[in-house]
């Protein structure tokens, strides 16, 4: 039996600022929202420092840190492979806990091929 492909990946720059917020906070969480004032860029808070909706999909993991996505988003990105990382500079809304840091996360989308989408890690609903 192949193994699952993810969803989510994170480059190494985004690693390094996820253990430098652990070390600081703890348990962390991202949720990307679907836009308007925070746009869509990913949002990283302490875990249960924000409630996803109902019938958010939770598309994998990083560093154990769970990566949630609006629903309609997720509608729209499914086919989707997600890449987080980061780059210099204040993100929309300034509620995620890199912006002290003068980062802001980002994400990279590629589509998965044919083979990919038939052998996806299953998506976890919130309800």
């Amino acid at each position: 039996m192949k193994p699952k492909i993810s969803r989510l990946a994170a480059t190494e720059k985004a690693l390094e600022v996820i253990w430098e917020l652990e070390k600081k906070y703890g348990d962390l969480m991202f949720y990307q929202a679907g836009g308007c004032c925070e746009g869509t860029q990913p949002q990283c808070f302490e875990k249960g420092g924000f409630y996803p909706r109902m019938n958010d999909a939770m598309i994998g993991t990083i560093h154990n840190h769970e990566f949630w996505i609006d629903r309609d988003l997720f509608e729209y990105w499914q086919y989707s492979h997600f890449t987080l990382d980061v780059t210099d500079g204040f993100g929309p809304g300034g509620f995620s806990l890199e912006t002290p840091l003068g980062k802001t996360f980002k994400v990279h989308y590629r589509l998965f091929t044919p083979e990919e989408l038939e052998n996806l890690e299953p998506v976890k609903r919130s309800e």
